[in-house]
């Protein structure tokens, strides 16, 4: 399989966790999919996902103990592979999985996508449950030694023909339910992992494996990070996205952040293949984490937070409940202008980053389209500028043009995708107040 023949552009999409956290169930994943298909179908968004511990019938009765209960009420078929709540997913009881539920989400011209723990559960290899397709039992391919510091349910899998067998069964599985996405957690390495030893790596392959033998086109998503940027090779070899960051949460000291996460690793964007800067914690949020509440974010930081990603062109997942949101937000999700920035043919990359400034631009390599952002990352409203020349001095823009010198002060027409007001360049600067901790982001042209 090519992974790079589907899933060319990032994935847009819905994930239950920032809402619900383990407790997401069929009747609220069906009322976001029908929203998604309603209101934001038509812009790109397509993926809906289910995030973790949609197994377990307890998720969330001791949420002020455990985020995740140990050794709790787990659903999992005689081959050791988990199963959807019945209680949660009435649709999956009788041994018919997710299949309902995609199907259901498939029926709205949408894609389906859950979220897994890496390796086997402990309750398997406990239970010495038969491997599909393997000579060993599950307490024989497990490596005990190779567990989550923060989720107890799953032991690593050995990188053994057997250990294949298993991850090749549940990508079977996974493929008859009909997944189109698959966001794997304790898998990228991060701060957690210092040891070379940690079988993610090893992981990360036999799922890529999995993948390819099942027949199906699934998007493999890997988490938690940050990743590694000497790995990028190998992210981009077995996965089509990969988390830069830890968890991201509507905090603006963590989104400042992301613009150094984004400079590393802005070379390593392409087809098939994205860096990924979490999920877009915007609306209601935090429901099942016991404390519902609108996003700490400002209007304009959520600006920022929306035109870094398009930038970059970071994978989109929307973190609110999304029967909940206002006319802000959605217009803040459904600006075609700015996510014109994420088809394949463009590009993003940072022209200059201090402290208090940030310049990137995105350029469109088939039209030429360019749009250049000038993002105030200071506690201060700023003027901010930018010189075309200076553009052009690091891509080459209008080596095309058919003046091979032309004139920087040659005024340039301007339109600014947020507020969608038109102006000028300034003797051949883009020039603009910007707010603190937000965004003037011009189409230029």
């Amino acid at each position: 399989m090519n992974k790079n023949n589907f899933a060319v552009t990032p994935p847009m999409g819905w994930n239950s966790y920032d809402y619900y956290d383990t407790t997401v169930n069929e009747e609220q994943v069906k009322a976001n999919a029908d929203y998604m298909a309603v209101h934001l179908k038509d812009y790109g968004w397509e993926y809906v996902v289910v995030d973790i511990e949609w197994y377990s019938n307890d998720a969330g009765t001791l949420r002020e103990q455990y985020q995740y209960i140990p050794f709790g009420d787990i659903e999992m078929d005689e081959y050791g592979r988990l199963q959807p709540s019945p209680v949660r997913f009435p649709s999956s009881a009788g041994g018919k999985g997710f299949a309902p539920l995609a199907e259901y989400v498939h029926s709205l011209g949408l894609k389906f996508g859950i979220h897994i723990m890496r390796g086997i559960p402990r309750r398997a290899a406990e239970q010495h449950c038969p491997v599909i397709g393997a000579d060993k039992t599950a307490d024989m391919i497990a490596d005990p030694s190779s567990i989550c510091p923060w989720n107890p349910d799953m032991y690593g899998v050995r990188n053994t023909e057997d250990g294949q067998a298993y991850y090749d069964s549940l990508l079977a599985m996974y493929a008859q339910w009909g997944v189109d996405f698959i966001k794997c957690d304790d898998i990228c390495d991060s701060r957690l992992y210092q040891d070379e030893a940690f079988l993610g790596w090893e992981e990360t392959r036999m799922l890529h494996r999995a993948i390819g033998k099942c027949g199906r086109e699934i998007v493999l998503s890997l988490s938690p990070g940050p990743a590694h940027i000497d790995r990028a090779w190998e992210y981009c070899k077995y996965a089509n996205m990969w988390r830069i960051t830890d968890d991201f949460w509507d905090n603006w000291s963590l989104l400042k952040a992301m613009f150094v996460r984004c400079e590393l690793w802005q070379d390593h964007v392409r087809a098939g293949c994205f860096p990924d800067c979490d999920m877009l914690p915007l609306g209601k949020l935090g429901k099942g984490f016991g404390s519902e509440r609108e996003t700490g974010f400002t209007k304009e930081e959520q600006k920022t937070m929306m035109t870094l990603w398009c930038m970059f062109r970071s994978p989109l997942m929307i973190g609110a409940e999304l029967t909940m949101l206002d006319d802000w937000t959605l217009s803040l999700l459904t600006n075609r202008e700015v996510l014109e920035m994420m088809q394949e043919t463009c590009k993003g990359m940072q022209i200059t980053r201090t402290d208090d400034y940030a310049v990137w631009k995105n350029i469109d390599e088939d039209s030429g389209r360019l749009c250049v952002a000038l993002f105030n990352l200071s506690d201060e409203d700023k003027s901010l500028s930018v010189g075309l020349a200076e553009l052009e001095e690091v891509t080459a823009v209008e080596a095309a043009a058919s003046e091979e010198n032309a004139v920087a002060e040659q005024e340039q027409k301007l339109f600014e995708l947020w507020e969608k007001k038109e102006g000028l360049t300034v003797s051949g600067r883009i020039e603009a107040a910007v707010p603190a901790h937000g965004v003037k982001v011009y189409r230029v042209g």
